[in-house]
């Protein structure tokens, strides 16, 4: 018998179309007559673009809806402002730009028991006190920023004292912390914008790590991006339909380290500089791997977690995820990567919505819920279970463990 390959399977069904824009869903089996395509409405030929497919759900399950935390929240992760500009993935220049206004965020918090919003993005120099006016001062207790490298400075020969210099200043004008962004490991460069790629441990930023850490500012790095992000875009790839949304999120190329080379880089960090904490955004960037994880939380007593933008891997794997938060209680923060106005990205889209589906995950035990406010799963097309956390580690997740690394009393 003549043996079929699952490449030509795919190839001759209705999910063949991956490899050639968004697929389109099943239109009869490839062995089917026409007459028995033709027999009745029931086995008519259909053709439906997978973009349009928003398949409900026949299960009964329990559906549990959590308005307010169950104990006030630090959120570690979010964006209320951002750079005014932005060149090859590199911020160039202090100004920033306001996702959303006190205003309007101030009622969200309080309805869904948000205590306070670390800006990570604060950016630096005249930028960063422009935030911290309008932010950390005016509504004290309920925003703190951090600041970011000026890697408009990159190419000086002084920059690494330069650098360290600028956290200082932050620091004393009221800096929560040091924010890096993936620009450090897929877009800085040699010339800022252009040339050979800076890798994440590269010495000059050594006086910086160590600012932070003399200083007791966390550091909350991200570096890396899901591992289906460094895998080519093809019927393989179980994020197709995202990267296929966002072409720009790949970084399956020669160009770029690969995810393991650039993990290995901040473990480098990490090592080199036991004195300064650093929170690795994104459940470590490694998601979904909480092995791997698991190891670099044991070998690194200075690494701490988020758990922003990663429902979608923490929830599907619901039994480890809880084993995750039971032993490592008390190194895990709460955050959401919460942009006011995100809302092409929902799974980060400040609102009720958001903070309530990462609320139903980590207090009840419902199954096969969304995990982000959307028709359509933006990051996979699956769904998660929540982890039922005791009060005892909630309470942690939730404000004590940010607290502790801001340096803040709740």
């Amino acid at each position: 018998m003549r043996q079929i390959s699952r490449r030509t399977m795919l190839a001759t069904t209705g999910f063949g179309a991956l490899s050639a824009g968004l697929p389109t869903a099943w239109a009869g089996s490839p062995g089917q007559t026409s007459a028995a395509q033709d027999n009745g409405a029931h086995s008519q030929k259909c053709s439906l673009p997978l973009t349009d497919y928003q398949p409900e759900s026949m299960l009964h399950v329990q559906t549990t809806h959590v308005s307010r935390s169950r104990f006030s929240v630090i959120d570690f992760h979010t964006h209320v402002t951002n750079s005014a500009r932005v060149v090859n993935g590199v911020a160039i220049g202090a100004a920033r730009v306001y996702n959303g206004m006190p205003q309007d965020l101030l009622p969200i918090m309080d309805r869904t028991n948000v205590l306070a919003m670390v800006n990570l993005t604060g950016g630096f120099g005249a930028g960063l006190t422009d935030t911290i006016s309008h932010l950390d001062r005016r509504y004290a207790g309920r925003f703190y920023s951090m600041t970011e490298p000026s890697y408009d400075m990159f190419g000086r020969a002084d920059y690494p004292q330069v650098q360290a210099d600028a956290i200082a200043q932050a620091h004393r004008d009221g800096a929560r912390g040091l924010k890096i962004l993936k620009t450090l490991g897929l877009f800085l460069r040699e010339d800022t914008t252009s040339g050979p790629l800076v890798k994440v441990d590269d010495p000059r930023f050594d006086p910086m790590w160590e600012t932070c850490g003399s200083l007791n500012l966390p550091v909350a790095i991200h570096v890396s991006d899901p591992i289906a992000f460094f895998r080519p875009t093809d019927h393989l790839n179980e994020r197709y339909e995202e990267l296929s949304n966002h072409p720009d999120w790949s970084f399956a190329s020669p160009e770029y380290p690969s995810n393991a080379e650039i993990l290995e880089a901040r473990n480098r960090v990490f090592a080199r500089h036991p004195k300064t904490q650093f929170v690795a955004l994104h459940v470590g960037n490694f998601a979904e791997d909480l092995e791997n994880v698991s190891a670099n939380l044991d070998r690194f007593p200075n690494m701490h977690v988020d758990i922003a933008a990663r429902l979608n891997e923490l929830g599907r794997q619901p039994r480890a995820a809880r084993r995750f938060f039971d032993r490592y209680q008390d190194r895990i923060v709460f955050g959401t990567d919460a942009t006011p106005h995100g809302d092409q990205f929902p799974q980060q889209a400040f609102g009720d919505a958001l903070y309530q589906i990462y609320f139903r995950f980590l207090e009840t035990a419902d199954e096969y819920f969304d995990y982000a406010p959307a028709a359509t799963p933006p990051q996979g097309r699956w769904r998660i279970s929540g982890i039922e956390l005791p009060d005892s580690i909630l309470h942690k997740v939730y404000n004590q463990n940010a607290a502790r690394l801001l340096n803040i009393v709740v």
